[in-house]
């Protein structure tokens, strides 16, 4: 049964940092603080619509959930409790800095029935850190990762591609780490720069050039396959479609369709080192079945990448064959 969440967006009050990529407002799409009272609302209605509670987690999102002031994550902790457990909602998911975690506050997640933890590590390149305002390291983010684990949450890493000062090297480096740490989850998240933000600032002077897009869905791409082949579940890639980023973004890497663009690529590179293989000019490739417009490309855009080779392919399903992997099953002349 697909995993769901009840996202609960919470504005970016008590953060030490203003990183310098962030817009709360403009991300959350948050005008307001939720209560207790909003909170029991949300899972009143939430419970009486969702089929499947036991496979959903009520999620707080949008800001550094263990750097609010404790008296109101309290208040937002025991209005979610009693939605947990006993046939209710499977747990309370959280996203957080990674120098906003130690034992005392890991001790009273797990009473309120938190059971995944998100870090937004962004990037390990302390380096990269550092010009974007980040006030952690790559090693608090290894820290925090070894304690989440110990009190036996499921852990969560977010990156970001394209930060202000980053290159490919650190891209990379970034990668190797997050792989290295095994988290159960990953969200890829390529920049997009907002107003209102040294980004913004830095990119309109001129002084901020980014990478190409081509260049960032190719390394996603990369990191995709990466991860899946460690057992690492990538759950967002990109940000969410969102009125408020496509007013506020100024430059960037966002496309609402970013995450299929991505595995098209992966598809992509796959066909075409099998195609080298063969001499026909009519290939009929299988692939999972969830994967196949994955594999025609987004907007078919694949298979028009062959047919300009004068190559035909035609995409079918085969249930054996596991995501991201392809078999040409039969070579038409």
């Amino acid at each position: 049964m697909k995993h769901a969440n009840i996202s609960i967006f919470i504005p970016h009050i008590g953060c030490p940092h203003r990183c310098s990529f962030c817009d709360q407002r403009t991300i959350s799409g948050a005008q307001r603080i939720p209560h207790g009272e909003d909170i029991k609302e949300i899972c009143e209605k939430a419970f009486a619509e969702i089929k499947s509670p036991e496979n959903t987690e009520i999620a707080f999102f949008g800001g550094s959930f263990t750097a609010i002031p404790q008296a109101y994550m309290l208040e937002l902790l025991e209005a979610a409790y009693p939605f947990v457990g006993n046939d209710k909602f499977k747990g309370i998911r959280i996203s957080t800095r990674p120098d906003c975690i130690d034992r005392d506050v890991l001790t009273l997640l797990k009473k309120y029935g938190v059971t995944a933890i998100e870090l937004g590590a962004q990037s390990m390149s302390d380096k990269v850190l550092e010009a974007n305002e980040r006030g952690h390291s790559s090693a608090d983010v290894e820290n925090a990762a070894i304690l989440i684990r110990e009190y036996g949450f499921e852990l969560g890493l977010q990156m970001m591609v394209g930060l202000y000062k980053s290159d490919m090297a650190d891209e990379f480096e970034t990668l190797d780490k997050i792989a290295a740490i095994r988290p159960d989850t990953v969200r890829i998240y390529p920049v997009v720069i907002l107003k209102c933000t040294r980004l913004g600032d830095l990119y309109q002077s001129g002084e901020y050039n980014t990478f190409s897009f081509e260049d960032v869905t190719e390394f996603v791409a990369d990191a995709m396959l990466r991860f899946a082949d460690k057992g690492i579940k990538v759950i967002k890639c990109g940000l969410h479609a969102s009125e408020f980023v496509e007013k506020d973004m100024v430059g960037g890497f966002y496309h609402p369709a970013f995450r299929e663009i991505c595995e098209s690529h992966i598809y992509r590179r796959k066909i075409a080192e099998t195609v080298g293989c063969k001499d026909g000019n009519n290939l009929v490739v299988a692939v999972n079945p969830t994967c196949i417009s994955k594999a025609m490309g987004h907007k078919k855009s694949n298979c028009e990448y062959f047919k300009e080779q004068g190559i035909n392919i035609k995409i079918i399903g085969n249930v054996d064959i596991p995501k991201y992997e392809i078999k040409i099953s039969e070579v038409r002349r």
